[in-house]
């Protein structure tokens, strides 16, 4: 079989694989996208209508000049897809004055200088009458937080990675890969092909493509409810409700969106089961797992403790034991590119860490320290 050449190959068409696509395509480089499953699948963590986009990063301060990359990448796709991506209504992170995400938030911004209001609980009902947050909450109001329109965003990447001359392979899985002094070999069920680099943005197939690291990744199931809580007057409206993270408990932590085209969708971070095998069909969201949810938001969203569900889905969070991002180069085979396990709250970054991936591929270095996320952190390595 004779191989068919490229620069570089990206297996996984993601937010990230797609991203990755985007940014070596419009530097020029010739790409080859394949992913196993057709446009639109929900079979990833990268489908759905909406995902958070934050700068106030209660995770850790290091996430938040990555975030700002991000921002300005997402206008610079937004412009060349002709197509509003990014809706900055503002973010609310909420919680115990001593508990983890508002002091971590608060933290990140004043390290970097973001701009923020500080509210009572109070405040924060006079501002947003749909929350109701115990009295000993507080609240910081983020002017630039909002959601990023998540199905059209990697539609958004694929389509214009294409205009720049990448060729996209959809529904072809990669078999197999070889590294060599001299770059990689792709077999897939149809060709077999040959590049220079090789960019694995797998997620939940991290564990089975790069067996040989034994990396410590935990793949879970997360679930979305899409409520319809009444519509007059909308205090759910993205003029009225911003994006909200929400500290139900100490250490546990419930997120939302206002009410888009599905109605109002809210999730509990990292509460979900762990799915053994991604190629497994999702099973459909029960009852218990519904509750679950309702009970994580009644205390500040009483609206939602209630109000009729409309939709529910799943996605696979791929998760690493520290809950950062796993973005470096193969210990063995510099040639390869590992860039999966976002931990659940990877998406907002995606056209950063594409421009990361661009840059270690075409450049050799980021403009960002890696180190936190380097693949060799679980093997005793830096």
């Amino acid at each position: 079989m004779s191989a068919v050449s490229f620069d570089a190959i990206v297996v996984g068409l993601g937010a990230m694989g797609s991203a990755t696509t985007w940014a070596l395509a419009r530097r020029g480089v010739r790409v080859l996208g394949l992913d196993q499953f057709q446009p639109g699948h929900v079979r990833g963590s990268s489908h759905g209508e909406s995902r958070i986009i934050r700068q106030l990063y209660f995770e850790h301060p290091l996430y938040v000049p990555i975030v700002q990359r991000a921002y300005a990448l997402w206008a610079e796709l937004e412009t060349e897809a002709g197509a509003q991506l990014l809706y900055l209504n503002g973010g609310l992170t909420l919680g115990p004055a001593g508990g983890r995400i508002v002091p971590g938030a608060r933290d990140a911004a004043r390290r970097h200088g973001l701009s923020f209001d500080e509210l009572t609980a109070d405040g924060i009902t006079r501002r947003f009458p749909a929350i109701h947050p115990p009295e000993n909450y507080v609240g910081l109001w983020d002017p630039r937080g909002g959601y990023v329109r998540a199905d059209r965003a990697v539609a958004s990447f694929q389509s214009v990675a294409q205009q720049h001359g990448a060729s996209l392979h959809f529904g072809e899985p990669m078999v197999r890969w070889r590294a060599d002094g001299a770059g990689v070999t792709i077999d897939t069920p149809q060709a077999q092909y040959r590049a220079d680099h090789l960019v694995l943005c797998v997620g939940a197939w991290a564990d089975r493509i790069v067996a040989d690291l034994s990396l410590p990744l935990v793949v879970e199931r997360q679930v979305l409810v899409w409520f319809d809580p009444p519509a007059s007057p909308d205090q759910f409206d993205a003029a009225r409700f911003p994006i909200f993270v929400y500290e139900y408990r100490t250490g546990h932590t419930a997120y939302g969106f206002p009410r888009l085209e599905q109605g109002v969708k809210a999730a509990v971070f990292h509460g979900g089961e762990m799915v053994p095998n991604p190629d497994a069909i999702q099973a459909p969201v029960t009852g218990a797992e519904i509750q679950v949810v309702r009970d994580a938001l009644a205390s500040a969203f009483p609206a939602l403790g209630t109000a009729p569900v409309r939709a529910t889905m799943t996605c696979l969070f791929t998760n690493a034991p520290d809950s950062r991002f796993v973005i470096g180069r193969h210990p063995a085979h510099s040639q390869v590119l590992l860039c999966s396990s976002c931990s659940g709250h990877g998406f907002k970054f995606a056209p950063a860490i594409g421009e990361i991936n661009a840059d270690l591929l075409t450049r050799g270095a980021s403009q960002f320290d890696l180190t936190p996320f380097e693949v060799t952190r679980f093997m005793g390595g830096p």
